[in-house]
């Protein structure tokens, strides 16, 4: 495997650009065009103006013929006006489509995040792969901006190059006359081709080059992807509003200066003792070569010209032609350098749109059932976590059916939340299966089987959108059903105040319009969400943990006169608000260690009586009486 410090191969980094032109032009397909074209006009238009200038200068020299002088200077001046014209047009074009360039991969990049699984979104690896792309973009746009940016030094180079080659193929052709004597020696094959070979090798010297100037480069990205975190923290996360009274408070100021005095960018850094050492020795080497090569070009072309090869105006012709040669195969090959740097910041970026979503998706169709009669079952299912050796869940086996309301309880990570993530099919267990109506619900079609769920969790979130998109999670809703579902949610009176009614936004973030609603009413609006899908299994998962325990209890037994004949799971760590649960399914260290009815379980030794127990002694404590 490739070290992560070194340039990539030349296989490599053609397939990564092709792979990152064809997802440019999937999401913006004017991009490569309108680049495309800017690059060949642009390449080809100042040969053109040498050409015909070359043309002049001879018809100057030789026959000074009036009418073919007033064509050429007309043609001269046509072109060069309609090339300039379509030139500008053509950068317009191009500057407004690379506008997009940053909004395009933010779309990218959120619309893989939104196609995976729940559990490649969650794993940690992945956000540490963003948090990599946005450090190079930020790092001389590497990653997919990069060969956007150096496209066009792709185009430009490889049409002018063609265009030269094409002013220059006459100039090894042309014979000197018998006439010159001696100087006929430069009509030799074997001169002529060293002539040749002497002058490509030279040109292609240059770049060589500024290849081995690149490898350093390389070497120093992780450096300047480290600074830019620190700078990137320090503009951005440090003056937000939610730090403000803490930096002021505790004096942080000297801290944060500590990480943004970082010295990688400063003249004496790393960054500038690279420029200044072996990045310096070698794009300097490329120079010289380059020199030399224009010293050569300019003598063979003047020693054939002596010889009578051709007149003064092929002089300028052959010079111009193949000085630009030169430039161009220069700037490819530095570009296609740039590029293999970028290859190797390539990998990583790849790497997080490939991947995979490891939860099989099932074809089965899950029932539309007039009844509602579902049966889920637990079946010694355990799980843990990917990347951690911890069990979350351990054979844990229950059932339960439509209609019935079931309580989980236990302490702070004793598993609740995993037993609703596994129940949502986020996760897969690791061992044993999840049955609905007696079929694995591995086997079922993915969305299909989400949408018998409406779950409200603890850490649940509204959108900046109008509130009737927020109720309905869509863009079309029908206005009678989310005011009615707002209305049972307890939201109804605010609803009525607001000044859009369902289509004011929430929160200013788009709409200065838009309104803050507190924490309890962005609860209400969540609970109208869950009511608005309608589905047969109904989850709140403490949602209401910031409430004390008599609220919560009112919000539970009001939430559970509402869901009617749904199933409906609550889970809460305090446990006088699930009393009025059918079976209370009590968690510890991953294991359901009690099931049962508030009556039976209080009245039994055990998880749940120890639990209740101190639970009454601490709101006692506090004054805070329990739920009756």
């Amino acid at each position: 495997m490739a070290k992560k410090d070194s340039l990539a191969g030349n296989r490599e980094t053609l397939r990564a650009t092709l792979r990152t032109y064809k997802l440019w032009h999937q999401y913006s397909p004017q991009m490569l065009p309108s680049l495309v074209a800017h690059g060949a006009v642009s390449g080809v238009a100042p040969y053109v103006t040498i050409y015909f200038s070359a043309q002049l200068l001879n018809e100057l020299a030789g026959g000074r013929d009036p009418r073919r002088l007033a064509v050429l200077a007309a043609l001269t001046v046509l072109l060069t006006a309609v090339l300039g014209a379509l030139t500008a047009v053509l950068s317009r074009w191009q500057n407004a489509c690379q506008k997009e360039i940053l909004y395009t991969m933010q779309k990218m990049e959120t619309d893989k995040l939104l196609s995976m699984d729940f559990q490649a979104a969650d794993d940690p690896g992945t956000h540490q792969r963003l948090t990599y792309l946005a450090e190079n973009c930020n790092w001389n746009g590497h990653g997919l901006p990069s060969p956007l940016y150096h496209g066009e030094n792709l185009v430009k180079p490889l049409f002018g190059a063609a265009s030269a080659v094409a002013l220059t193929v006459t100039l090894f052709t042309r014979q000197v006359p018998p006439s010159a004597g001696a100087w006929t020696l430069l009509n030799a094959p074997l001169l002529t081709l060293g002539a040749l070979a002497v002058l490509l090798g030279i040109t292609f010297l240059a770049p060589w080059c500024q290849n081995k100037c690149n490898q350093f480069f390389v070497r120093i990205t992780q450096q300047a992807r480290d600074a830019n975190r620190s700078f990137t923290f320090c503009f951005g996360s440090v003056p937000a509003p939610e730090r403000a009274a803490d930096v002021r408070m505790y004096s942080q100021e000297k801290l944060v200066n500590h990480y943004w005095e970082n010295k990688t960018f400063l003249p004496g850094g790393p960054l500038a003792r690279c420029a200044k050492g072996p990045m310096g020795l070698w794009t300097g080497a490329a120079l010289a070569i380059s020199g030399v090569f224009t010293g050569l070009s300019y003598a063979f072309v003047c020693l054939k010209a002596w010889a009578g090869a051709f007149s003064v105006g092929s002089v300028a012709q052959y010079v111009a032609a193949i000085t630009a040669l030169s430039e161009n195969i220069n700037q490819l090959m530095t570009t296609w350098g740039e590029l293999r740097t970028n290859a190797v910041i390539l990998r990583e970026t790849f790497a997080f749109f490939d991947t995979p979503n490891p939860m099989y998706q099932g074809s089965l169709t899950t029932e539309k059932r007039s009844d509602r009669q579902y049966e889920i079952e637990f079946r010694d299912v355990s799980f843990r976590y990917p990347g951690t050796e911890a069990w979350a869940l351990r054979h844990v086996n229950m059932k339960f059916q439509v209609g019935s309301r079931l309580a989980v309880v236990g302490e702070n990570g004793s598993g609740k939340t995993t037993f609703i993530k596994l129940l949502c099919r986020l996760y897969d267990p690791t061992k044993g299966e999840i049955l609905l109506n007696g079929i694995d619900i591995r086997k079922y079609d993915y969305r299909d089987y989400l949408a018998l769920f409406s779950v409200v969790f603890q850490d649940f979130q509204l959108l900046s959108f109008p509130l009737g998109q927020n109720v309905a999670a869509s863009l079309r809703y029908h206005s009678g059903r989310a005011a009615s579902c707002l209305g049972l949610a307890g939201f109804g009176e605010r609803l009525s105040s607001l000044p859009q009614g369902l289509e004011t936004p929430l929160c200013q973030e788009f709409d200065e319009a838009g309104v803050q609603v507190s924490g309890g009413e962005a609860q209400k609006i969540a609970l109208a969400r869950a009511l608005y899908k309608d589905a047969p299994f109904v989850v709140l998962d403490e949602p209401t943990a910031a409430l004390d325990p008599v609220a919560e209890m009112e919000v539970y037994q009001n939430f559970d006169r509402i869901v009617g004949d749904k199933t409906s799971v609550y889970i809460s760590h305090r446990l006088s608000s699930c009393k009025f649960c059918d079976r209370i399914a009590v968690f510890d260290h991953g294991r359901i260690v009690q099931l049962g009815s508030h009556s039976t379980l209080v009245d039994a030794p055990g998880k749940y009586q120890d639990l209740w127990q101190a639970q009454a002694q601490y709101y006692a404590q506090q004054g805070t009486p329990l739920p009756s």
